[in-house]
């Protein structure tokens, strides 16, 4: 019985990383579509992003981190081949569970609807990040 409810818990696991790698891709293409111009950027980022450097450098760092995001949930998911151990891992998934907290916290309190819409996205995003550091 052990092995088998442990085996749901790295099944759910998976689901888990699975889902989250398939929501910040369609995150990624997002920020890919603001930097080439498809998507207007001042929906984004609070409004506060007056010229297109600060766009490209917003955009950049965001795509980056997000990639990063990926990498780290791949190894998590044995998708990929761990470069960093265990324990990095999980400190790495806590602080992006941070930082998701606190950007649903920011997008709650966005400007705009479409910036407060992605608030649920967010806090999705660190629930499936609590339940994946917590199995």
């Amino acid at each position: 019985m052990a092995l088998q409810n442990k085996e749901l818990l790295n099944f759910n696991k998976s689901v888990y990383i699975k889902i989250l790698i398939g929501i910040t891709a369609i995150a990624l293409l997002f920020h890919l579509l603001i930097l080439v111009k498809i998507i207007p950027y001042n929906i984004t980022w609070g409004g506060k992003l007056k010229t297109d450097e600060e766009m490209v450098a917003f955009e950049s760092i965001s795509i980056a981190i997000s990639s990063f995001f990926i990498y780290v949930l791949l190894q998590k998911g044995n998708f990929v081949k761990a470069f960093f151990t265990e324990r990095i891992l999980s400190i790495l998934l806590w602080i992006f569970f941070s930082l998701f907290c606190l950007n649903t916290i920011g997008n709650l309190v966005a400007e705009t609807t479409f910036e407060k819409a992605f608030a649920f996205v967010t806090a999705a995003n660190a629930l499936l990040l609590w339940k994946i550091n917590k199995t």
